[in-house]
């Protein structure tokens, strides 16, 4: 019989609140719908499908992922807790595009393609058991994972955010690392990582993609390795990451686990080819100061006439890829895995880079919106360069989406379409780094700010 467990007593003060979502694991998976669905899809005998599981495949990542793989021809499995849709009451924020419930997305994806995206619902921080048995029942070829708090702000907000972020994030990989080994199974695990675990200078050089070549001398003589390269990371989110990294360094070396680590840029977008199918498809656009990305953020300021906040002057340099080649990079991840017994691999998820004061200038002059440096809330170099070396997937066939003023016009206007359901007061950055710091909110809206 399985267990029933709820999260509740995991979340930041505010998240407790909620009614969670509880379900029989039996239920979401064994029910004869689901069986007939997978009965359709075992008959249609396609070549090199694969048995994936996508951990946190109701979110910004993840949704768009499932839906790109199933479409792709595999059996997909969703694992989440929907921690980020109460997040969403917590903050009391909403996304942009109105989302459906995640059993009405699966739903309107067998209307649309005539395939099976299934759910469990699992704690995967605190449910080693239940994850565990999952993995017997299911034997996935494949883990997708994405089930980590994923921004920075938020886990920076205060020291229970802190705390929830690295109980969360750190329990996630590693019950997931350990499960797979005790399952006795050869999973290759694919996670999704962030450039942010290298920090953002280039230490006069193009950082490499996860390992840095190395000349010691040594008694006898000089010696040459290959070490995973330094990390310096900005914010507690981005401290998880780099301990996931440690983590999968050595289980891959103790227990020859097949992983491979995306470090991932700043995602801009919020449609692929699979979620403009069918309106309940439609993905999170988040535009608040925790969870929105600043590409994104800029385009929802200039539907309401807010001021684009640059942070500071503006001189940061990120490295930024589209949501569509995001799920594409997956796709090539899980199609190129290491051999058992091989290090890590490493790949630098990332299309191009730019300076934040350029893109706010980019959207002004597609727009019209005013520009406004507000302060930094972050502890962070007011400028650096960036140089990134991401020869591996364009060697894969990776064609990259770059930014250009066609594809920021159709952002825009989704922006503008769901501009009704801005949140003013949710637009500025206040969560800080340290006590120091102040919120980003421009001048004309500090003093409604502080009511």
């Amino acid at each position: 019989m399985w267990s029933v467990t709820t999260t509740a007593d995991r979340f930041p003060q505010g998240l407790h609140r909620h009614r969670p979502f509880v379900h029989s694991l039996v239920d979401i998976l064994l029910d004869d719908e689901t069986a007939v669905g997978l009965a359709r899809l075992a008959g249609r005998g396609e070549e090199g499908a694969l048995k994936i599981l996508v951990l946190g495949g109701d979110g910004f990542c993840g949704w768009p992922a499932s839906l790109h793989l199933s479409a792709a021809g595999h059996e997909v499995v969703i694992v989440d807790n929907f921690s980020r849709r109460r997040i969403d009451e917590e903050l009391g924020a909403q996304s942009l595009t109105p989302i459906c419930s995640n059993s009405q997305r699966r739903a309107a994806w067998r209307e649309v393609s005539g395939r099976e995206i299934r759910l469990a619902v699992i704690d995967l921080a605190a449910d080693y058991d239940r994850l565990l048995e999952l993995l017997r029942v299911e034997k996935p070829q494949v883990i997708v994972h994405y089930a980590e708090q994923r921004s920075a702000p938020y886990s920076m907000k205060s020291p229970a955010h802190k705390r929830y972020t690295v109980n969360n994030n750190v329990n996630v990989t590693h019950n997931v690392l350990c499960a797979i080994v005790e399952s006795g199974l050869d999973i290759h695990l694919v996670h999704l990582g962030t450039m942010g675990v290298y920090g953002y200078g280039t230490a006069g050089m193009a950082i490499p993609e996860g390992y840095l070549g190395i000349r010691v001398d040594g008694e006898q003589g000089e010696l040459r390795e290959e070490i995973l390269y330094p990390t310096h990371p900005g914010s507690i989110y981005h401290m998880t990451k780099v301990l996931d990294q440690d983590l999968f360094a050595y289980y891959a070396k103790n227990d020859a686990l097949r992983i491979t680590d995306l470090h991932q840029g700043i995602v801009w977008g919020t449609s692929t080819t699979q979620t403009r199918l069918d309106e309940r498809l439609i993905n999170r656009f988040d535009y608040d100061g925790d969870y929105g990305t600043v590409l994104n953020r800029f385009l929802v300021q200039a539907a309401i006439g807010y001021p684009l906040t640059v942070h500071g002057a503006g001189g940061q340099t990120r490295a930024f890829i589209h949501i569509q080649d995001m799920v594409r990079c997956v796709e090539l991840a899980i199609a190129n895995p290491p051999r058992r017994g091989e290090r890590v691999k490493i790949f630098n998820q990332m299309t191009e880079t730019h300076r934040i004061r350029d893109l706010a200038a980019l959207v002004s002059r597609l727009t019209g919106a005013s520009v406004e440096n507000v302060p930094d809330p972050r502890k962070e170099a007011s400028e650096n360069e960036l140089r990134v070396v991401n020869d591996s997937f364009l060697d894969l066939g990776l064609s990259p989406i770059t930014l250009t003023e066609g594809l920021l016009e159709e952002i825009a206007q989704t922006a503008a379409k769901y501009r009704e359901r801005v949140d003013i007061s949710k637009i500025p950055a206040r969560s800080l780094w340290t006590k120091d710091l102040r919120p980003g909110v421009p001048a004309a809206y500090r003093h409604s700010a502080k009511q």
